[in-house]
């Protein structure tokens, strides 16, 4: 079922959410709704806060582009993009490289405004997975910067946090008229 991704200026986009505690069939049903959901807005990650749901819970499928990283490692091993999307995992940790990048990023939750961030390079990331085993991740690319970014809205964090001081100052306007619009609906 597709569910209606909910907006800046929503309160729950800025809560740090609550860990997973029981995967049940209800937490399975918001898993596909949130794929589904994900993929009808041609998104490559989605966080449950972005549904409305106070979860540490994300999806992320970057398979559109198996080029997008140099390197991918799971538990360990050398492994490809697709044997791992989509990927879905609750609670995660992060650990960052030092290097940094600037990318563009988006948010299904802030339509129309994209933005340069600066985020580490590479990172690693523990994913525990719905049926209780966990994924180790190390990757750079498109797959770093989702997690980063799915990650961040767990921690009640949005990409337009994340830019400079000038960029933020220059955004505030349109950021503030997104706010009265979704007041609007």
């Amino acid at each position: 079922m597709i569910r209606e991704i909910v907006q800046y200026g929503h309160p729950v986009l800025r809560q740090r959410c609550r860990p997973v505690t029981v995967v049940d069939d209800k937490l399975v049903e918001l898993v596909a709704d949130m794929l589904d959901t994900m993929v009808d807005a041609n998104g490559v990650g989605l966080a449950a806060p972005q549904v409305g749901e106070d979860l540490r819970l994300a999806v992320i499928d970057v398979s559109h582009d198996p080029e997008c990283v140099s390197f991918l490692r799971v538990n360990g091993e050398d492994s490809d993009l697709v044997s791992i999307m989509p990927l879905i995992f609750i609670n995660p940790e992060l650990a960052f490289g030092q290097a940094k990048e600037f990318g563009m990023e988006g948010c299904l939750s802030i339509r129309g405004i994209r933005a340069e961030v600066r985020r580490p390079e590479t990172v690693k990331a523990t994913l525990p997975q719905l049926d209780g085993s966990v994924l180790e991740i190390e990757t750079d690319g498109l797959l770093a910067r989702a997690l980063q970014h799915e990650i961040d809205h767990l921690n009640g964090v949005l990409f337009v946090d994340r830019l400079p001081a000038v960029a933020k100052v220059s955004m505030r306007n349109r950021l503030k008229r997104l706010v009265e619009g979704n007041e609007e609906s």
